[in-house]
């Protein structure tokens, strides 16, 4: 102890430590650089889905799930495994060989083909074979085994693999040398396999003595019990064997899977599951049971490959089918367990790409500056929770030049084809994350969630640490890797404003939303979180719009389309080839949008354009607003600039399609149209009477009449700061007020407090907007 205590031996042995956790990082480094290059070799020879790739590349939990129990199983079609991974939070990834073609990522009804088309059964042994035939042109279907699905699941890059029950020594093994390949594979394939241990008709006790010498951990889930616990047997919880180790959480079982890819073993882990208590069979029971049906078997030569099948046949008889609900049951179980330690270790690498928090900077974007990219999110959790509100939308890196010259408060606009002096200032804004940011600092619980696309590069990176600072969920955030995706760069914008600091030219790079669609996760996010309204930006495709908007309505929630630019604001009213239709009142797709007058005109133009106000529906709807000597009204309601503008009428005739618009006019407020349905109150109640533009004057059931209203600016602001997120800001203060349940009428003017909030920061939306929360909270009473 005398001799540790020298100095010098201290300061070695803290160097140690350094060098160590130096090499332990260059050692991990260096194997996702050679990862990806292996990866790279496998294109056109390993098949990944996309919503595979991207679920990997994004640092989603993945499960892989084997195909024999689909091609060679005897459970049904009913196990739904794919089904339990998707309700705990995860992404499955059934594995097979499709037509010769070695494939991480089966849909079902590629599944369903494979069924059909006389599939072989698939090992180690087995994939070369069928692969390098299906080159050759004999395009064979393959369902893998735990061995095969190990071996192309690894090669993918997924960490964990739920099925059934293990294979294993057969009785007589250490003869007959009946060894399942499962068990060597084991012991050179690094994948966490969890199952219900090893079929019980087995010799267990030699099943673990071989893998132990195959150098693979063999750990029991506890599941609430103390001391050591037996290894379970398939149908029953326990074997009379202990198990090896045991293990109590998901959390514990990640940081073992972890561990062992970060030490580089390359061998397996097996982490038993027992079967589910009230699906279990007594181990005496099962003891008889599989005694008579090994003999049987002896008995009638079944041997080899004919062995298993035999004895699975005879005990499911000998059980009176008792073992095939205990079998969909434990299976079942066990991928749900395989989900959880899926998504546990997803959170332990996330938080391993977390920068540390006393080192978090107020996020800015400066060349040469900001986080090294990372292949995977940030994430805070790995299971989508509800949320109250989910915008889908950009988030970028924003650039604000304003003009500064000594001419400027005479000729306030910056001078063309010549440099202009500027104040530049860097943020993080995007529609979509200034939205959902102001809605999240106006709610008093706020349960707000982004979804949206970043690059692996400086800027995806600052972005993340800039989202994690304000507290804003960043699970739905996909960073598309470099690997994947190497032409993939985080969105930026660009804004060039005049002396008094209003927008003279924006340009926006938002390539990453039209390049990459990713429709099955939105659904599944969609369907996770259930929100009350989903906000739709217009930086998507034509198509990634209306497949935001459809899954919206297909889960109860109410849409928002915020248009973001004229440009972009006609994609809502694109030409329908191919797409489904946008729906027409009371069927509507689009429940509300905010457009300013410039977007107005632009979207009328569009559905002008592509004939949708030829709809004999639409014409159905507009008779029914009873719309006669209009012109006078809409003066009075708006005012004659506004009406000669064509402003009033581009909102009634755009009302079939979107019920509520608010269209924002800058300094001269915010004019709001709604239509009415024959039992609204507002119809018959005298204060709001000046509003109502006109009432339905034939026998439509649905329709009562149009309410529209003009809201002048809630203030003359002189000292503004930044017009940058200001209408981002509007529209997610108005949301945070619906989803809470207030009307629209009541809120606005609070929304346009946010907005002048946003106008005198510095930010794209402002820090101050919690000043507004009791007065929300007031007007959704």
């Amino acid at each position: 102890m005398r001799f540790l205590s020298k100095p010098w031996l201290v300061a070695r042995s803290r160097y140690s430590h350094v060098a160590y956790q130096r090499l332990f990082s260059s050692s991990r480094k260096l194997s996702q650089v050679s990862n990806r290059a292996h990866l790279a070799a496998l294109k056109g020879t390993l098949k990944v889905s996309e919503e595979v790739t991207d679920a990997l590349a994004t640092n989603k939990p993945v499960v892989a799930l084997e195909s024999t129990i689909y091609t060679h199983g005897a459970l049904g079609n009913d196990l739904d495994l794919e089904g339990v991974v998707r309700r705990n939070g995860g992404v499955p990834a059934v594995v097979g060989i499709l037509g010769g073609v070695p494939t991480v990522g089966l849909l079902p009804d590629e599944v369903a083909r494979m069924v059909e088309g006389s599939p072989k059964k698939v090992s180690r042994r087995d994939i070369a074979y069928l692969v390098g035939m299906g080159l050759a042109g004999n395009k064979t279907h393959g369902g893998t085994t735990i061995a095969g699905t190990m071996i192309l699941a690894r090669l993918a890059g997924i960490r964990v693999f739920g099925t059934g029950g293990l294979g294993g020594v057969h009785r007589g093994g250490h003869e007959s040398f009946d060894i399942s390949a499962d068990l060597t594979e084991l012991g050179r394939t690094r994948m966490a396999v969890i199952s219900s241990g090893c079929k019980g008709f087995l010799d267990i006790p030699r099943t673990l003595e071989y893998l132990e010498t195959q150098g693979v951990l063999v750990s029991t889930f506890a599941d609430g019990r103390t001391g050591a616990v037996d290894f379970p047997a398939f149908w029953a919880r326990d074997s009379g064997v202990k198990s090896p180790s045991i293990v109590h959480d998901e959390e514990q079982a990640a940081s073992i899977i972890l561990a062992q890819e970060r030490l580089g073993i390359e061998s397996g882990l097996l982490l038993a599951n027992p079967i589910p208590e009230e699906f279990s069979i007594p181990r005496s029971e099962m003891d008889v049971v599989i005694e008579q049906a090994v003999n049987e078997s002896t008995q009638q030569g079944a041997l080899g490959n004919e062995n298993t099948p035999f004895i699975l046949k005879r005990i499911r008889e000998l059980t009176q089918g008792r073992s095939v609900p205990a079998n969909k049951a434990l299976v079942r179980a066990n991928v749900e367990r395989a989900t959880k330690i899926a998504t546990a270790l997803s959170r332990l690498i996330a938080e391993e790409s977390l920068p540390p928090k006393t080192s978090v900077q107020k996020p800015s974007f400066q060349i040469g500056k900001g986080n090294t990219p990372i292949d995977e999110p940030t994430k805070d959790t790995d299971v989508i929770s509800q949320a109250d509100i989910l915008v889908a939308g950009s988030v970028a890196v924003d650039l604000s030049c304003d003009y500064v010259g000594e001419d400027s408060l005479e000729h306030p606009p910056p001078h063309l084809h010549t440099s202009n002096p500027a104040h530049i200032g860097q943020s993080i804004g995007g529609v979509g994350r200034n939205v959902a940011l102001a809605a999240q600092r106006v709610m008093q619980s706020p349960k707000v969630r982004l979804c949206s696309l970043i690059g692996d590069d400086i800027a995806g990176s600052t972005i993340l640490s800039s989202l994690h600072t304000s507290g804003m969920d960043t699970s739905c955030i996909r960073q598309l890797s470099s690997e994947h995706y190497p032409s993939s760069r985080t969105a930026q914008y660009v804004a060039v404003n005049d002396a008094y600091k209003n927008l003279v030219m924006g340009m926006a790079d938002m390539g990453i939303f039209a390049a990459h669609s990713f429709p099955e996760h939105w659904n599944s996010t969609i369907r996770a979180s259930k929100p009350k309204w989903l906000v739709v930006d217009g930086n998507w495709t034509d198509h990634d719009i209306r497949t935001w908007i459809r899954a919206g309505k297909d889960n109860d929630a109410h849409v928002a389309f915020e248009p973001v630019s004229r440009e972009k604001s006609t994609r809502l009213f694109c030409n329908e080839k191919d797409l489904e239709n946008l729906g027409i009142f009371p069927k509507h797709s689009v429940d509300l949008a905010t457009p300013n007058q410039y977007e107005l005109a632009a979207m009328h133009a569009a559905a002008q354009r592509y004939e949708y106000l030829d709809n004999p529906r639409w014409w159905e709807i507009i008779d029914a607003f009873g719309m006669r000597g209009a012109r006078d009204r809409f003066i009075k309601l708006t005012s004659a600039d506004m009406t000669d503008d064509g402003i009033p009428q581009q909102v009634v005739q755009l009302l079939p399609y979107i019920p509520t618009i608010i269209t924002k006019m800058g300094s001269g407020g915010a004019l709001m149209a709604t239509v009415l349905r024959r039992d609204d109150p507002r119809l018959l109640d005298p204060a709001y009477e000046r509003f109502i533009l006109s009432r339905c004057l034939n026998d439509h059931p649905d329709v009562g009449g149009v309410y529209m209203r003009l809201f002048p600016a809630i203030e003359e602001v002189d000292d503004i700061v930044s017009v940058n997120g200001v209408g981002d800001t509007f529209l997610g203060v108005l949301i945070a007020g619906l989803a809470q349940g207030g009307r629209a009428e009541n809120i606005l003017n609070i929304a346009q407090k946010g907005a002048v909030l946003t106008l005198r920061s510095p930010e794209s939306v402002s820090e101050d907007l919690g000043t507004l929360r009791g007065e929300l909270s007031a007007a959704v009473i």
